[in-house]
Order: C-alpha cells, then structure tokens, then sequence
C-alpha cells in the first residue's frame, strides 16, 4: 500500500472522535473555552441531547475578525503564549475543539470583542469555512453546533438515550460550575432550564454553600466538612460529605487540578482509601475536591479530553489527599444522625465534666470476659422493674421507680458527658441515653464494633496485638479453596493476631485469637475472612485493615444481648474517646440524636 497524506476534513474528523466522544463533549470544550475568555456569565442551551443544538453564550473578552478566522483553523490557540507544555494555566489549550466540531456538524460563531462596537461571525459546515462576515452581536461570544455527528452518522449509534445525553451535559456544567464559583451559570436542556447558579462573589462562603447544595444536594451544602491541608508544594482545600451520607456510585464525586476537572483514578483511589473505614462497602462518599499543584510537577496533557493528569510525585499526592480527609473526618467523628437524615453536631452538647458513676462498679476494661459472655437479664428493664415494686413502692411514679432500679443518678443533679447518661435498653439492643440536650438512642452492637475495630488497629499499628492461646483449638470446615485461600494467606492473618494454619483439604485449625475478642463464633468469622480475601485485593494493610474489621464485627456485644445499666454507661464512655465513633466499621450510624426541640415537635408542644 502506498503512503498518502490524510486531507485537513479526515484530519479533523479523527480529531473529532478523540476530543468530541458525545454532545457532552462538545459542551465541555465550549464551555471551558467561555471561562478561559473571562466570562462572569454562561448560558448552555441543548436540545435532543444535544444532537439537534448546542448554544454556549458567554459574556468573556470576545474574538476580533482576525482570530475569529484563526480559532476554526487547526492547532490554533490563544493559551500557549510561550508553547510551553509544561506550563499550562488555562482549561483549553490543544485548539482542537472548534476546528473538530465544525468537521463533524454545523459550527457558527457570533463574536465581538469588550472595546469595539462590531461583531463578527463565521461558519463551519461539514469542514468548510466560510468568510467572516459582519453581524450584530452582544460583547463576548456565542457558539451553536447544529446536528452534531451529521458528517460522520456511524457514530449516532453509539449515542445513548436522550435522558441519558442530557444528563451527562448536566454533569459536565456542574463540575465545571464546581470549579468556578465566581462565574454564573444557566443550563436549559429541551425546554426545560434545568440549572441556574447565581454568581459567587469573592469570599462569599455562603454563596459557595447554596452553589454545593443545589448541585450536591441540601445535606451536603449543609453539613459538608471543609478540608484544608498544604504540604510539600500542594495545597488541597474543598468539601467532604460525612461518612453516613453516601451513594451506590462515585457520580458526586468531583474532583479539580489546578481548577480543571479531572476524572483521575489516582484521586479517587485517595478518596475510597480515606473512607475505607466509615462507609459501607460498594457504597460511595460525597466530595468536592480542589488540589493545587505547581504547573511543572502536573502533567495535563496526557489525554485528548483533558479529563486524566499526571503527577511527577503521585505518592506525595495520594498522601495528602488522605491525610486531608482523615483529619475532616476526625473533626465530624462526633456527628450523630438524626432520623431525617439530617446530622446533628456535638458542639452542641456541654464540654465534657467530670462524670459521676453509677452505684454499681464496672470492671477497669469493658473487654473483660464478664462483658463479653452472656449474663442474665437484669432486672432494671422498666417492664421488669414495674413487675418488682412492692405495694409501698406501686404509690410512686413508674419513672422514679424504674430510675432508681436502674441505679443512675437523678437528672436534676447528674454530671453528664457528651453522650449522656444510660436510662434504659430497648430490646435488648438499643441503649437510650439522656443528655441536658435530649435523647440519645445507640445501637449497642454497633458501636461496640467501633471500639473493637479501633483498638485492634491501634494494637496492629504498634506491633502488640495481644493474643490468647486457646485450650482446646478450634477446627473450621470449609470448601478446599476456602481453606487452602485462607490457610495461604495465614501469615497477613497472623498480623491481627489470629493464628490458623492448614489442617488438611478442606479446613483450617484456630490457635490463637485476638484477646481483644473474648469469645466469639470463630467458625463463621473465620469463614467470613475467606470471602474478605476474595473480594479485597489490596495491599497488605488494607487486607490487615479488612481483616480487623470482620474480626470487630464478630467480636463485639451483639444485638439481643443483654446489658446492666454499668456496662452501658461505660461503653458510652468509651464512644466518647474512640474515633469515628458515630458509624461503625461498615459505615453505618452509630447513634441517633434527638434534641429537645426535636422532642417538642413530636409531641406537638411547639
């Protein structure tokens, strides 16, 4: 076959399928274009998913008719002053994008410049330019692509649903309205004017809140922990959504370099590494992230889109970015979750004062065996303690009867902690606790689980995990690739402290656990560690961190279990002091929070 050059239309069409995959594409470039040119205000117009129109207007610097002509030619660009690659700090800069657009569609662009009272337009059509023309026009500039794909019709079959067209243009203004506060944005899709973001002015926090919360939802605009951490050259500062409110996929996960929007697997690996611990599996956090980064360590044209980087120190930046999280997501440990939905800050309760105990003693660790076994139901349930009043005693008010069966201190005078005092159990699995503030409802099994899971990861992080060796070892059957699975990776196991090894096709022998467990079903925790194995493929800590975790769930008070008024206060205590403790190892809440307020309404005292 003989070699011939390609014409500047296939050149441009095959420029087109890289950069313009969809109409969201297209809108991106347009868009990235207006906010490169200065805009203050942006409108989008799309119709039939952007097939049949797309009109971005801008109010930027505008076009003279000498680069009007220039921008529809190929390669051509305002935003490499110097043609240093390394040294990009605009969205665009390929000068791809209009040349692409007019190959495959109707392009037009209506332009005048801020200073001059002329405009100017052009037109693009199937790869032919026409001449710059006179027309009236506002300052800035307007471009429309008409029936995009018209010159190349095999790729309309790869077009999804228009619902499905529309909703991706959606989400390319939204991250790109993210990243630019200080611009407004209208989005009208079909006939419907989806989105309108008002203009932010500068260091207007709460203008940037309404912006969150109309695109991230009211929960996050609300009660989003602002992140903030520099380092080593990097700066990270945005928004990160508390661990209880999540979404079955990452599409409100947004995250910009340098102000562009990336979709960068490095990123978002930081991001599910920093919640591994507070957030269910398959189950994904919200947040809105801003990493600053000098231009020459960052790598921005490694992807026709624009939508990958390249980082010259990638694990500096992983690391900031979960050092970062981590420290928001210790400064919101303390949320509680209210039955709407809506998180209740602890701020709200009194600083912590010296707590009185109750009558009975509780034992020095609440790990002891006489917390972990089952005991008997005491009698300070309120049924229970109805049924034990003498006839003395019936004269007296349920309530003062059932407090002091329960042993606690009165309210009128109790020195209460951030948690409360413990009143009662609710079916022998929630504690109900009083505050000055309100109520307080736990869930014993997870919250324990809690404190199970972070003493055992701070006993791994410093090499101690103390073991018991059990008398009689205990022989767990499973399918041979289970056991031979788990027996493989007896080693990384043996780091959290529980000790097995092969004992023949099929099973595997127990011969030391964590001490930290006491008793437990070992036979469903061990065969709960071999689907950990298979479904984790990760590095070594985070295997130690799964296997931590499944270790806590099954080792921790469980629901149905009864517990003395003792044992409930001190492990309120120790909620007060372990962190994360407002959702467990699987990302769910701890404790409910009812505030007197909250109360009131209810019962329709105010």
């Amino acid at each position: 076959m003989t070699i011939r050059e390609l014409s500047q239309v296939e050149i441009n069409r095959i420029a087109a399928g890289e950069v313009i995959e969809r109409p969201a594409s297209a809108v991106k470039e347009l868009v990235e274009n207006a906010i490169d040119a200065g805009a203050t205000a942006i409108e989008v117009i799309a119709e039939n998913g952007g097939l049949s129109l797309i009109r971005v207007s801008d109010d930027g610097v505008g076009m003279d008719e000498a680069d009007l002509a220039l921008c529809v030619r190929r390669h051509a660009t305002s935003k490499l002053p110097t043609g240093d690659l390394m040294a990009i700090r605009t969205l665009g800069f390929r000068g791809e994008a209009l040349p692409s657009l007019g190959s495959v569609g109707t392009l037009s662009i209506v332009t005048r410049p801020r200073p001059s009272t002329r405009g100017h337009e052009i037109e693009v059509r199937a790869g032919q330019t026409s001449p710059v023309r006179p027309a009236a026009a506002r300052p800035g500039t307007c471009v429309e692509v008409r029936d995009l794909f018209a010159a190349t019709p095999a790729r309309l079959k790869f077009m999804k649903s228009e619902r499905a067209e529309n909703a991706a243009i959606s989400d390319v203004v939204k991250r790109l309205a993210l990243a630019c506060p200080h611009v407004g944005f209208s989005l009208t899709v079909g006939e419907r004017a989806s989105l309108q973001l008002a203009r932010a002015a500068e260091g207007d926090e709460n203008a940037v809140r309404a912006r969150l919360a109309r695109i991230m939802g009211r929960e996050f605009g609300e009660d989003a922990e602002p992140v903030h951490l520099e380092r080593d050259g990097l700066a990270l500062t945005g928004y990160a959504g508390r661990p209880t409110l999540n979404r079955p996929d990452a599409s409100l996960q947004y995250v910009f370099v340098n102000g562009r929007p990336v979709k960068d697997r490095l990123l978002f690996s930081a991001i599910r590494g920093a919640y591994v611990d507070v957030v269910p599996r398959g189950r994904f956090p919200l947040a809105v992230l801003f990493l600053s980064v000098r231009v020459e360590d960052v790598d921005v044209n490694v992807h026709p889109a624009k939508a990958e980087v390249r980082f010259r120190e990638a694990s500096l930046v992983r690391a900031l970015v979960v050092s970062a999280l981590h420290d928001a997501l210790r400064r919101a440990g303390a949320m509680a979750a209210r039955p709407t939905g809506v998180l209740t800050p602890a701020s709200s309760a009194p600083e912590p004062v010296q707590y009185r105990a109750p009558l009975r003693t509780w034992p020095q660790t609440p790990f002891s065996p006489a917390y972990q076994q089952p005991i008997a139901a005491p009698r300070g349930g309120l049924a229970e303690a109805a049924l034990a009043f003498d006839a003395e005693e019936a004269s007296r008010s349920f309530a003062d009867g059932a407090a002091r069966e329960a042993s606690t201190p009165e309210p009128d005078n109790a020195n209460y902690e951030r948690l409360g005092v413990a009143r009662a159990q609710l079916h022998n699995t929630y504690i109900l606790s009083e505050t000055p503030q309100g109520v307080i409802l736990i869930d014993q099994h997870a919250a324990h689980e809690r404190i199970v899971y972070e003493k055992l990861k701070a006993a791994l992080l410093g090499g101690r995990i103390a073991r018991q060796l059990l008398l009689i070892p205990e022989i767990v059957e499973m399918s041979e690739d289970d056991a031979a699975l788990v027996a493989e990776h007896a080693e990384v196991i043996a780091g959290s402290g529980l000790a097995l090894e092969s004992f023949g096709p099929g099973a595997v022998i127990v011969r030391e656990v964590p001490a930290l467990l006491g008793q437990c079903d070992l036979q469903t925790l061990v065969r709960d560690l071999a689907l950990e194995l298979k479904d984790n493929a990760n590095t070594v800590e985070t295997r130690l961190h799964a296997i931590c975790a499944t270790m806590a769930c099954h080792g921790s008070v469980r629901a149905g279990r009864p517990m003395r008024p003792d044992e409930m206060n001190a492990l309120l205590r120790e909620m007060e002091t372990t962190p994360n403790a407002a959702q467990c190892n699987h990302g769910r809440p701890t404790y409910v929070e009812l505030s007197r307020g909250d109360l009131e309404r209810l019962f329709e005292r105010r």
